[in-house]
């Protein structure tokens, strides 16, 4: 068994949970969190012209729902903040306490939104208010994806890290899909006076009875083998951020390039496609929908079975193979939309297969990419940073160039720019599957940053 520079130590300094029952404790406060922000992310998006009559002047319905998105825009900017503020602090006083206090200040944000007067009970206070929750959400989201993401990574067995990590992204399809089947449910069984007058708030509300489970669970976890490794040895970093930026600026930027790759697919896929398919498809906003929540069924699947490939066969192989398809089939796919409904259905599936893979295995090794001492802070800042460049922008960005180029086939090619950049990332990077996350740079802070890392 090869040892490299890592050795015995720092692995006996962390001893794995390999049981199923841990395993699952372990994803249940991992994905927990990340399920009560797509949730509410979900809802407050398919209610947003809801939320613009209740809490914008009624003058105007165009400029309502245009302040609607743009307090939904705000929120994805202060996350690289949250991300600067929970990734350090993370790495300095434990995994088990940033995912406390990111569910607690989530969940209750969105409760208070929730109970929140509208615009017609206490004036301009109405969407100031909003506006203010709003930033406490997406402060604490930003804290969020890097919070459960080390705890998952470092808690999971280590054959089976890839099958454990991607259940975070799980919890984000269901909460997507939990999110669109209220809205739905409340579309469906109130009239639009109910839904404005009150119908709109239940959503925000079940949402803190989420987030108080949530909290529960992750308040009685205990803290990562190998954050506990570096308490014992007195290695816990005091400047994780300044570190992460001096000595590993090269991992950042690799992990963004992984990052990316998932993030503009996602938001094409699962996001901007149902516009894409009413705007210039003509297809029906009910056909869009159900499209939309067939690829999310289908990456609930293919998710976790991509994680556990990767545990078998490796990262590299997975991811490369799920960029390079998407570099293929992108452009094809759309040009495959214009056939028809079917056509569509086809062209919608195959993408929301490869990104399925790209899922399975982008947060893992992004967190094996990075040794322990800086994870967290690695993942929070390089997750958010990109989302809030290239995620929450996906919509305007394509409807602009739509409109500058005159070709509906412009989503392909922007997808394939960011595959190109996570199949860069992926070749430069080693294989990690089955690797040491606990390195003897983290235990010897001064040590030379291990040349390769041990496998087993």
């Amino acid at each position: 068994m090869p040892t490299s520079h890592h050795g015995p130590a720092p692995e006996s300094a962390a001893p794995e949970a390999t049981s199923a029952a841990g395993l699952r404790r372990s994803v249940a406060a991992g994905a927990v969190g990340v399920f009560v922000h797509w949730f509410d992310w979900a809802a407050y998006a398919y209610l947003a012209d809801t939320v613009a009559t209740v809490f914008f002047p009624a003058e105007n319905s165009t400029t309502g729902l245009l302040a609607v998105f743009g307090v939904f825009a705000v929120s994805f900017g202060i996350r690289p903040i949250g991300a600067a503020v929970f990734g350090p602090l993370g790495d300095r006083i434990g995994r088990k306490r940033t995912l406390s206090l990111v569910i607690f200040l989530m969940s209750g944000a969105t409760l208070a939104i929730g109970l929140l007067p509208g615009y017609a009970s206490i004036g301009i206070a109405a969407p100031v208010l909003l506006v203010v929750l709003r930033l406490v959400q997406g402060f604490a989201a930003g804290g969020e994806f890097g919070s459960a993401a080390s705890f998952l990574a470092e808690t999971a067995p280590r054959r089976r890290r890839g099958f454990g990590v991607s259940w975070l992204e799980v919890g984000s399809l269901l909460g997507f899909l939990a999110g669109s089947c209220a809205f739905l449910l409340l579309s469906v069984g109130l009239d639009e006076g109910q839904l404005t007058g009150w119908g709109w708030r239940i959503p925000f509300l079940i949402s803190a009875p989420l987030g108080v489970i949530g909290f529960i669970i992750r308040n009685k976890i205990e803290d990562t083998p190998e954050y506990r490794a570096l308490e014992a040895a007195d290695t816990v970093p005091r400047s994780p951020a300044r570190e992460l930026l001096r000595t590993h600026r090269r991992e950042l930027l690799q992990a963004a390039g992984l990052m990316t790759a998932m993030h503009v697919p996602f938001y094409v896929v699962l996001t901007y496609l149902v516009t894409y398919e009413t705007d210039h498809l003509g297809h029906s906003a009910g056909s869009a929908g159900l499209l939309s929540t067939a690829i999310s069924l289908l990456g609930l699947v293919l998710v976790p079975l991509f994680g556990g490939l990767s545990d078998r066969v490796g990262r590299k192989p997975v991811f490369i193979g799920a960029t390079g398809a998407l570099l293929v089939l992108a452009t094809p796919a759309f040009l495959l939309m214009r056939t028809g409904l079917v056509g569509t259905w086809i062209a919608g599936l195959l993408l929301g297969a490869c990104l399925a893979a790209i899922l399975g295995t982008y947060a893992v090794w992004s967190a094996e990419i990075f040794p322990t001492r800086t994870r967290q802070s690695g993942l929070s800042i390089g997750y958010n940073i990109t989302a809030a460049l290239f995620a929450g922008t996906v919509p305007y960005v394509l409807t602009v160039l739509i409109s500058a180029t005159g070709s509906t086939l412009v989503p392909g090619p922007y997808m394939m720019i960011f595959a190109v950049g996570g199949l860069v990332a992926a070749l430069t990077l080693r294989e990690t599957a089955g690797t040491a996350l606990l390195r003897a740079e983290d235990l010897s802070p001064t040590a030379e940053p291990d040349a390769e890392p041990a496998r087993i």
